[in-house]
């Protein structure tokens, strides 16, 4: 099993940054992808993020605004958000897609984890 702790979220305003983290923990044999998604009240939950092996992926919405960065050795990945608007107001959510185990990594499967969640919200 795999426990995904984030943290760094908060309120600011318009224009600020904030910085959000989330560390992997628990049995795993590595982590594949990390990233982050986000939902705003009465929206679907949406991509914003993702790292795979070093291959990065943004919305479009977030693009020259956010960076993805990832600590291997750490299994955390970070979220950098800067010149944040009003409509990034979201609670952010950690994703990992995990390797478990030998076998696992032989069969080319993975197992897909939710972190519990953080609230931004950017003030006009």
């Amino acid at each position: 099993q795999v426990q995904l702790v984030e943290s760094g979220g908060g309120l600011v305003q318009a224009g600020g940054s904030l910085r959000l983290s989330c560390a992997a923990s628990g049995s795993f044999f590595s982590i594949n992808a990390m990233g982050w998604y986000r939902q705003a009240p009465g929206k679907q939950r949406e991509l914003v993020a993702t790292d795979t092996s070093g291959s990065t992926n943004y919305a479009d919405s977030v693009k020259g605004r956010f960076t993805i960065s990832r600590d291997n050795a750490k299994n955390t990945v970070y979220l950098q958000m800067n010149s944040l608007k009003p409509e990034d107001t979201a609670v952010y959510y950690c994703n990992a897609d995990a390797i478990l185990d030998i076998g696992a990594y032989v069969r080319g499967s993975t197992r897909g984890y939710w972190g519990q969640g953080t609230q931004v919200t950017v003030s006009s």
